[in-house]
């Protein structure tokens, strides 16, 4: 069984068939983190599997010993310090345990195995939702109660496959802390310490006077790099925990900064020209920005200067409130204190993240800070109970990509255990793992997935057969191609194409069995049988539920997201106008309607199959829902009632804003389910472009409101291109 991912093309719209057919895209591509995978499991598997197979003399331990090494080894990789992963491996063997334990007393009745295998595999599943190591860990653990609920067994072995299991489970751990190896948490913090010092970069050219245009662009570029290290992992990198929650904040707080920043340059090249205070704050931004990114890398790092920067903007944000309702001698002052303070004020939270994730601040300290951010206190106390409460509420419906998944998988693998029982094959396990290998989350890339898996075992049946013909009845000769063959097996994920891993995984099983029960080349033979019953169960199951997989959450989530949006955006404008006495409300829903986006794409990203929608379609959709989301909340941030003044220009921001808003509901309505009055195309561009400006005529409140709508709908023509073709594929048969 493989965890590598095959490739696809974003353009062309159709996988790379062809391409995988050439020898040079069989070639495995080196890897640091796979030949240190490969080399721990090398050491690792065969070594307990001889000690618990010849020293021991126990077959049951000496078949869990070996697994076992596999699933900690191979199948899961835990991100974090050596504590994380030491926490993280104890967790794992723990609910292996459990779960060895319910599928050996299941397993002599297949209607109870099948029956408890729904509620045990969906909760094991959705139990991914937790984090990026919950996740990396479901695919082991499956292993830890499938292989006995396929297979013969009595409650009795228990002791033996326990022993097995926890000896496999320390010395892994062991291993794993030993040779330790990058993660995708990692990336990213790499990733936000690039962005951060960029952005920093850019802003400090500026101050000088210097031209900023090639900071900038290299900002711009490591925001993308971080994006799509970000989204790489068919999981969240991040989870329930405060400080795997401020890394996801980060990161989507980054690239509304880039988008500020990027902005008020544009517009105000040479910072050096601005008053002093608002130099003193910008120089204190960026000194935060670097600080924090170097802190999200290297927890030892020097932490940011909050206090410093919060009163430096305190001083800049006196001076304007002392004077909203008065007409500044110049706009351009106006807005580049409108600039400094939106950017001063993204910085701030980025820097608390920046402690929180680093573990260098009290959780409780900065729970005003991001309540204040989000809207939302209970959200905000994301690492409490109500935080877990409102977290997994959120994913418990139809709406998230993890409960759609996870009730699938668990249908599968039930269907799948009910096979290997009915059809009494003879190792019936490896259905199972048929069908949890080659399960993907829709119809389509479930076949494809399935033939690779096939041509794959095949292969290995063919090679596999043709070395044990080889080797005959020589001992000697299996135990010397059983190392070789777990080095192959355990670098392949990741390194080369699917069926490469399935055809090595299917060799090291055909030694491995072969030494405990010599039989030759029919346990390959076995296998490709049973595989292809799993892979049958798999494409059947992706049919009937869920048949277009993630697809349409995203469209469904994309709606919600700008929906939502827009209902903030409109309370925010009436609150700032003093139209609203109550502050606004719908920054959580907004904020939940992302975090549902976000998991979709996830989704999306790692499902195996044709992609309609190129990927840079996908991210203008996607931060479009960033910028509305978070220009309502800046707009929100603002003293209420603080722009009552100037009644012509403001009726004329309210025009903007009411265009604004319908334009982003129709959009919504576009990209969301198809219904028979679906727009076709999204609303034409707001009226109001030309907004009355200048010193003479608005006062500074004014100027900083239609600073914030000016932003917004200078980006709106970028997704009127991908909202429709979204729209286009949604139209579409699901086999298409």
């Amino acid at each position: 069984m493989s965890t590598g991912t095959g490739t696809f093309s974003w353009r062309g719209l159709k996988p790379r068939w062809s391409a995988g057919w050439r020898p040079a895209a069989w070639r495995p591509v080196w890897s640091q983190a796979a030949a240190l995978r490969a080399l721990r499991t090398t050491l690792v598997m065969p070594g307990l599997f001889a000690l618990t197979f010849k020293g021991f003399g126990n077959l049951q331990m000496a078949l869990f010993a070996g697994f076992g090494s596999f699933a900690t080894l191979v199948l899961v990789s835990f991100a974090g310090t050596a504590r994380d992963k030491l926490l993280a491996h104890l967790g794992l063997a723990l609910a292996g345990s459990v779960l060895l334990v319910i599928g050996t007393a299941v397993s002599p009745t297949t209607a109870v195995a099948a029956i408890v295998t729904v509620p045990v595999a969906f909760l094991v599943f959705f139990a991914g939702v937790a984090g990026p190591n919950a996740a990396s860990a479901v695919t082991g653990a499956l292993l830890a109660y499938v292989l006995p609920a396929a297979s013969p067994g009595t409650v009795g072995m228990i002791p033996d496959r326990l022993a097995g299991w926890w000896l496999a489970s320390a010395v892994g751990t062991v291993a794993v802390l030993a040779l330790p190896t990058p993660s995708a948490g990692d990336r990213v913090r790499r990733g936000v310490e690039k962005l951060a010092a960029r952005l920093a970069d850019a802003i400090e050219a500026a101050l000088r006077g210097e031209t900023a245009e090639a900071p900038v662009a290299a900002a711009i570029e490591a925001k993308r790099e971080l994006r799509a290290t970000f989204s790489a992992t068919p999981f969240r990198p991040t989870g329930l925990a405060i400080r795997d929650q401020a890394l996801a904040n980060a990161v989507e707080l980054l690239e509304w900064c880039t988008a500020l920043v990027a902005d008020t340059l544009r517009e105000q090249p040479d910072l050096g020209r601005a008053q002093q205070h608002e130099r003193d704050l910008l120089a204190a931004s960026l000194a935060v920005l670097r600080d924090s990114g170097a802190l999200f890398a290297d927890r030892s790092a020097r932490p940011p200067d909050l206090d410093g920067l919060d009163a430096r903007q305190k001083a800049v944000l006196a001076v304007a409130r002392s004077g909203w309702h008065e007409r500044p001698g110049s706009s351009e002052d106006a807005r580049i204190s409108f600039h400094a303070h939106t950017i001063a004020t993204t910085v701030l939270v980025i820097g608390a993240d920046a402690l929180l994730a680093a573990k260098r601040a009290d959780p409780e300290q900065l729970i005003a800070t991001r309540a204040r951010w989000f809207g939302d206190e209970d959200f905000a106390r994301a690492g409490g109970l109500a935080g877990l409460r409102k977290y997994l509420g959120r994913h418990a419906s139809v709406r998230s990509v993890w409960f759609i998944n996870s009730m699938r998988g668990a249908l599968a693998l039930a269907a799948a255990v009910t096979v290997a029982d009915v059809s009494s094959v003879q190792h019936g396990f490896w259905v199972v793992l048929g069908t949890l290998s080659v399960l993907r989350t829709n119809a389509s890339a479930t076949g494809a997935t399935a033939l690779r898996a096939l041509l794959g075992t095949a292969l290995g049946f063919v090679v596999g057969g043709a070395l044990l013909v080889a080797i005959g009845t020589s001992n000697t000769a299996l135990w010397i191609a059983l190392p070789v063959a777990v080095l192959v097996a355990s670098y392949a994920p990741g390194t080369a194409p699917f069926a490469v891993g399935q055809a090595a995984f299917t060799i090291t099983v055909a030694v491995l069995f072969n030494l405990l029960v010599p039989v030759g080349w029919k346990v390959g033979e076995l296998r490709v049988e049973d595989v292809a019953i799993g892979c049958l169960v798999s494409v059947l199951v992706g049919t009937l539920f869920w048949p277009r997989g993630v697809a349409p959450l995203v469209g469904d989530d994309l709606a919600d997201a700008y929906r939502a949006g827009a209902a903030y955006l409109r309370e925010a404008i009436a609150w700032v106008r003093g139209r609203r006495t109550e502050a606004p409300t719908s920054g959580p829903a907004a904020l939940t309607a992302g975090v549902r986006l976000d998991e979709a794409v996830r989704g999306f990203l790692a499902e195996q199959g044709t992609k309609h929608l190129e990927r840079e379609e996908l991210w203008r959709l996607i931060g479009g829902t960033l910028r509305l989301r978070l220009t309502a909340h800046a707009v929100a941030s603002l003293p209420h009632a603080c722009a009552q003044a100037d009644p012509e220009p403001l009726d004329a921001v309210q025009a903007r804003a009411d265009g604004l808003v319908a334009w982003y509901e129709q959009l919504a309505l576009q990209v969301g389910r198809p219904r028979p009055d679906q727009p076709q195309s999204a609303a034409s561009r707001p009226s109001g472009d030309q907004l009355p400006g200048g010193g003479h005529h608005s006062s500074r409140a004014a100027i900083w409101l239609r600073e914030h709508l000016d932003h917004l709908a200078e980006h709106i023509e970028d997704l009127t291109a991908p909202a429709a073709r979204l729209a286009e594929i949604r139209r579409q048969p699901w086999w298409r």
